[in-house]
């Protein structure tokens, strides 16, 4: 029997509430509220950085229980200026989420992120465990050098040989030893032109990887001329600031901040874009989160297992 997404997850809903936060001179953040205006706080923050959210998203949790927050991060979606990358860290991001707490008059609330989602779910859950009920955890991205390397360097190449090979273009021969380098100074530059090329070439590459199974629309997707840039300009972005933690190891160590918060992990065992490693490495520093390593699953929220086993932790930690 086929799979169907939109079967798995909950109907479609429109907010309750919506509006821009302008949380300094030059940003101002789109926020979405869903479900139940009087229901348990959750927070979907979501990949890239740079991605934004979408439709989908709104439909990950029960709309009957749960007041759902969505928010596109600096220079995301329809957060505004688009793709900019000026005052746009971590730490920016963290405070953008705690401006959005109070101005929602939301005590606590259960934190869900996937890819960069569950970096920035564990940089904020690790500044802010007071306010963390509980944390959803999927397709884990510390942002550590050995992570970038492989899927932006050499590794995740070769795997996927012919997705590479457009990726690789962009970059002449000579200068291919730091592609991440090398990509951040066609992403700034001053010629439209090669700004699109390379975003467009740089997002089409991780689309291309996101599934198990590779996944046409997906990869069509992160080629949308906006989307492109504001994923592949963002993401660069953090990477050559190497997601401006202090050291590349920042989230394992401070990870005990967080040991009594209760949380769910899961993995996709070939996801090549975030190895799985990535996810045994955080369980070892929280031992007692539960790890669910979906054996048929890549990256992608949307594969089966991944799926079910997201819906499957929101029932969970329902309260």
């Amino acid at each position: 029997m086929s799979f169907d997404k939109n079967k798995e997850v909950f109907p479609p809903i429109e907010p309750y509430n919506k509006f821009h936060l302008k949380v300094d001179k030059l940003h101002q953040i789109y926020v979405e509220e869903c479900g139940n205006p009087k229901g348990q706080p959750v927070l979907f923050l979501h990949g890239g950085p740079g991605a934004g959210f979408g439709e989908f998203h709104r439909r990950l949790f029960d709309p009957k229980h749960y007041r759902i927050v969505l928010l596109d991060q600096r220079g995301a979606g329809k957060s505004t200026p688009h793709a900019e990358l000026e005052d746009n860290t971590t730490w920016h991001l963290i405070s953008d989420i705690e401006m959005i707490r109070a101005q929602l008059g939301i005590k606590k609330w259960l934190v869900f992120g996937g890819s960069w989602g569950s970096t920035l779910a564990l940089a904020y859950a690790e500044t802010h465990p007071e306010v963390c009920t509980h944390l959803i955890l999927r397709g884990i991205f510390l942002c550590r050098q050995e992570e970038i390397k492989w899927f932006y360097q050499e590794g995740a190449s070769f795997i996927f040989p012919d997705y590479w090979k457009t990726y690789l273009a962009q970059i002449p021969v000579s200068e291919r030893s730091d592609m991440v380098t090398n990509y951040y100074r066609k992403l700034t530059s001053q010629n439209a032109q090669v700004r699109l090329a390379a975003a467009k070439a740089w997002s089409g590459w991780e689309g291309a990887t996101l599934h198990l199974h590779p996944n046409i629309e997906s990869k069509t997707d992160f080629e949308e001329d906006q989307k492109a840039l504001s994923i592949a300009r963002i993401e660069c972005h953090y990477f050559v600031n190497h997601a401006f933690f202090k050291t590349d190891n920042e989230l394992i160590e401070n990870a005990f901040k967080i040991k009594n918060i209760p949380t769910v992990i899961v993995h996709g065992r070939y996801d090549v874009v975030c190895p799985v490693k990535n996810a045994f490495d955080l369980h070892e520093a929280l031992p007692d989160a539960e790890l669910k390593i979906i054996p048929d699953a890549g990256h992608a929220v949307d594969e089966p297992g991944i799926l079910r086993a997201l819906l499957a932790a929101t029932e969970k930690f329902k309260t």
